[in-house]
């Protein structure tokens, strides 16, 4: 693999990459043959929700990221991580002072309490922005500031900045794809003037770099509070479903991946981009190309309110994935939908329900698939390419039965990809740094 051509063996060979996901963070270290030399997974606190409003406490996030760099010192030495690289939620953000200290709460991609500013930004951006919608993160942005969170406010940080500026000890350039939803413009590359028009303090927003550019090392403090070599560098990362999308090896136009997690995630190569924010569609660059997709609130956060993980593991043994069971469920975990519908008051279809657990379970399952199949009938229709093969990542990848099922309504072939993690697909983002540095190259090619 490209990644790890010319990758160093000896101390600082390893790359890490953290995924931060809603329910909790992820770490995988790999070598120069991309092989996994350690991991580790820390859950994080259920999000806390009011109404449209869903936060999470930055603070919980430190929490993790000590528990999980802890965690992994005990399998590999932490002086042999060469270059870290971070991915995290989407839409995901909050306010911090110049110190980096969080002002406010974390609001989650799922938050749609920014109604009023997803109407003002409506009026303003052009079509093929990614800002449009509750789930941007300008809507949240705005609300934050319409709602005097503005005092001592140095920064808008996404998930993934946090992580970086605590990595760094200080503030650094964004990635392109976590800034789409901020409103930046990656045709022009740059933050457009219809921001201003929406009264966007241009000192809150940071320079923007490519996934996999290097943002510098670490600071002296976290070296040694983790052990860490004092040239460890940090990379720009991305967000968890273009992670997990990096992981799986697609490269090709027409090369789709579905991430199965808390949220059902579609993307799909494309040689064009594509946007349509009145379905929720936005493309962001992936090297040459484009990565053409849209996340539904459908997911695994619908199933977990029914059932734990082991009744789910024993319901799938008695699922009939052949025979459809007629129930017309649109599965969401609360009022509001994105993607293939984008309806902030969208009401959830899980009615009636049958006696029998299993039934009820394959019923979700079904109304996932068909909710899969028309989000890839929606990208086709707009323009992106119908998926040659799907690639399928995040837990519910694993669940046999709803595979049957999903590749019953698809009509194409569901690949196995080599990995799926997020956490791999942030490794790989690293490695390159170390490969490329290895090569004698004063700056890494990004992603």
């Amino acid at each position: 693999m490209s990644y790890f051509k010319d990758m160093p063996s000896a101390p600082g060979s390893l790359a890490l990459g953290i995924d931060f996901g809603t329910s909790g963070c992820r770490a995988v270290a790999i070598d120069g043959d991309g092989q996994i030399q350690a991991k580790a997974a820390v859950p994080l606190p259920s999000s806390r929700r009011n109404a449209g409003a869903v936060e999470q406490s930055p603070q919980s996030w430190l929490a993790a990221l000590d528990t999980l760099l802890a965690t992994l010192s005990q399998q590999i030495p932490a002086q042999r991580i060469g270059a870290i690289a971070v991915d995290g939620t989407s839409g995901t953000v909050m306010l911090a002072d110049l110190a980096g200290a969080a002002l406010t709460p974390a609001l989650m991609y799922d938050d749609n309490r920014a109604q009023a500013e997803a109407a003002a930004i409506e009026a303003v951006a052009p079509r093929e922005s990614a800002a449009h919608g509750t789930a941007s993160g300008l809507a949240k942005l705005l609300w934050l500031l319409h709602h005097g969170h503005t005092d001592g406010a140095a920064r808008v940080l996404t998930q993934t900045d946090f992580i970086n500026r605590q990595l760094l000890g200080r503030n650094a350039a964004g990635d392109t794809n976590n800034m789409l939803k901020l409103g930046y413009d990656p045709r022009d590359g740059g933050w457009p003037q219809w921001l201003d028009r929406l009264g966007v303090p241009r000192s809150l927003l940071p320079d923007v770099v490519a996934p996999g550019t290097p943002l510098g090392v670490v600071a002296a403090a976290v070296a040694q509070r983790y052990g860490l070599r004092s040239d460890t560098w940090v990379v720009a990362g991305t967000t968890d479903s273009t992670a997990a999308f990096i992981a799986t090896g697609a490269r090709l136009p027409g090369e789709a991946v579905t991430s199965l997690g808390s949220t059902l995630v579609l993307k799909v190569i494309s040689d064009q981009p594509v946007s349509a924010p009145e379905y929720g569609v936005y493309s962001q660059p992936l090297g040459s190309r484009w990565l053409i997709g849209g996340g539904s609130n459908s997911g695994g956060a619908v199933l977990r309110h029914y059932f734990t993980d082991a009744a789910m593991a024993d319901l799938s043994a008695r699922l009939q994935p052949e025979r459809g069971t007629g129930l017309d469920y649109y599965p969401l975990p609360a009022p509001g939908e994105r993607f293939p519908v984008n309806d902030p008051r969208m009401q959830p279809r899980l009615s009636p329900r049958p006696d029998d657990d299993a039934v009820f379970f394959q019923g979700l399952l079904e109304g996932m698939a068909r909710i899969e199949r028309d989000g890839y009938r929606r990208l086709a229709a707009l323009g992106a390419p119908w998926p040659s093969r799907v690639y399928s990542v995040g837990g519910g990848a694993k669940n046999a039965a709803w595979n049957t099922i999903r590749a019953r309504l698809l009509g194409v072939p569901l690949t196995p990809p080599p990995h799926t993690a997020a956490a791999y697909g942030a490794a790989l983002l690293a490695a390159r740094t170390l490969s490329t540095m290895a090569a004698g190259a004063s700056a890494p090619a990004a992603c």
